[in-house]
């Protein structure tokens, strides 16, 4: 039995730690356990790829390698390529436009195969989250748009390609974590809104990701009162009677990652996950006593050797599906040119008052630098321009157009997609100074609500070097503004 309890739990593996043989040690243990599989974190291509492949000979039953590859293996794994984020790609992409779709869809394939090849079977993607909240901390950007129909378009299309790949598509996370200014990871959102309204709106790209064939669905650490008083990943209400029995899947049902501390005051969290009808337990902290809090929950009563049985009739299901890698040579330079143009096509102008742009001289300009710092350490934009963060309130750049570049991302742990009151008085005070100001959103674009006042507003979405570069283009005018920005301010 011990080994069949094995088989519900993908927990963590570190990438950039297999090279210490004690923790290889570790691995190799949990695999010799019955371990499902893991959830990949880190590490370098051809470490990643050897591994893989031992653990997945010593299994002798088929591992799920699971990854968050939302940005393209390249978020993970070293020497991979990394893609927009989901709202970039909303932004970038008329799915009405048949050249646009193309882009997408050799997008999508170049990141299924980059997956296969380093053994990725089960990427944790798409995003189906409708994000509602503009001060939501962590999905934001993760998100396609705030328009569940969009989200609906776009995730469908995520879940044609990979299915069609051959891998396990994972929409997540239901039954929808956008409308919540809580980061899960943190505490336990509570979502105050009707079982009608969840059904309309957060649901809905669910709904239609499981017409579409969509193979596992995560759920997420929720609590939507409305529809029970239990956390959504404990929930039998939501897990059995709504996503089974309501919507017809019968696919592979995931929790979201137990280590996480929204579900810190409940007891005995996996047999109830088990209990509600989920089939896979995701990094929990410790997969020994996750096993063992799983043979006291048999032992009680509170699960049963049915409800174990079932979770392990679909985990074998999802697993005999599995298309062993095909991909021999990937053409990295060939993604590179995908995430490229999907990054030139996604900066969205939100704000445009004749006769700023383009820039027809950088040298005039000084650009102000706020939000993380680390994003924006090595910007290429001092490269264009002034940096005047630190002299910002000197007289004889007063008078001058300011570039005011925002830098946030979207990160688990961190409670906030945004920036401070401090610095949002800070830039509005520098606006007020400047002849001409230009903010542009690398990151969230909700930022940009903050500063009505300034003549031009950006969204670039992501602080990557992509990103800014494209930016730079769209300023002195060698590049349009194409994109559209996917949510409302």
């Amino acid at each position: 039995m011990k080994k069949n309890l094995y088989q519900l739990i993908i927990g963590r593996l570190d990438g950039e730690r297999i090279r210490n043989e004690s923790y290889r040690a570790e691995m190799l243990d949990l695999v010799g356990k019955g371990i499902g599989g893991f959830i990949l974190f880190g590490g370098r291509m051809e470490e990643i790829i050897a591994f893989v492949d031992e653990v997945q000979a010593l299994s002798g039953n088929t591992l799920f390698i699971a990854a968050d590859v939302e940005r393209g293996v390249g978020q993970q794994i070293k020497g991979a390529k990394s893609f927009p984020c989901q709202m970039a790609v909303a932004a970038a992409i008329d799915m009405g436009k048949p050249r646009d779709r193309r882009i997408l869809e050799k997008s999508l394939q170049a990141l299924a195969d980059e997956a296969k090849y380093v053994g990725i079977n089960m990427p944790l993607i798409p995003v189906l989250d409708v994000n509602q909240d503009p001060d939501n901390p962590i999905i934001c950007t993760r998100a396609f748009s705030d328009d569940p129909h969009e989200v609906a378009r776009f995730g469908r299309l995520y879940v044609k390609i990979l299915e069609k790949s051959g891998l396990i598509s994972c929409g997540k996370h239901f039954p929808g974590h956008g409308d919540t200014p809580t980061d899960s990871h943190m505490l336990l959102p509570v979502i105050s809104k009707s079982r009608q309204n969840l059904l309309k709106v957060d649901i809905m790209p669910f709904r239609e990701a499981i017409e579409e064939g969509v193979s596992s669905i995560m759920i997420g650490h929720l609590l939507i009162p409305s529809v029970d008083d239990r956390p959504a990943s404990l929930s039998k209400e939501l897990i059995t009677n709504l996503l089974r029995k309501e919507l017809c899947f019968d696919g592979l049902i995931l929790t979201d990652a137990l280590n996480m501390q929204a579900l810190n005051n409940m007891e005995n969290v996996p047999a109830q996950c088990i209990k509600a009808g989920a089939d896979v337990l995701l990094h929990p902290a410790a997969p020994d006593i996750t096993v063992q809090e799983l043979m006291n929950g048999l032992a009680s009563g509170e699960i049963t050797e049915k409800d174990i049985g079932e979770a392990l009739m679909r985990i074998k299901a999802a697993k005999r599906r599995f298309q062993r890698c095909s991909v021999k040579n990937i053409g990295y330079q060939q993604h590179m040119k995908f995430s490229s143009e999907l990054t030139d096509m996604s900066i969205s102008i939100v704000k445009n008052t004749p006769g700023v742009l383009p820039l027809e001289q950088f040298d005039d300009v000084g650009v102000v630098f706020a939000g993380d710092h680390e994003l924006f350490r090595t910007s290429p934009l001092n490269d264009c321009f002034r940096d005047v963060s630190e002299a910002e309130k000197t007289i004889e750049l007063e008078k001058n157009s300011r570039v005011f570049a925002i830098f946030t991302n979207v990160a688990a742990w961190k409670g906030s997609s945004g920036i401070t009151d401090e610095e949002k008085k800070r830039i509005k005070y520098l606006i007020r100074k400047a002849s001409r100001s230009i903010v542009i959103s690398f990151g969230s674009p909700y930022v940009l609500r903050h500063f009505p006042e300034a003549d031009i507003l950006i969204a670039a979405y992501e602080a990557t070097e992509l990103a800014q570069k494209a930016v730079i283009k769209c300023l002195n005018g060698t590049m349009d503004m194409r994109g559209r920005l996917p949510v409302g301010l």
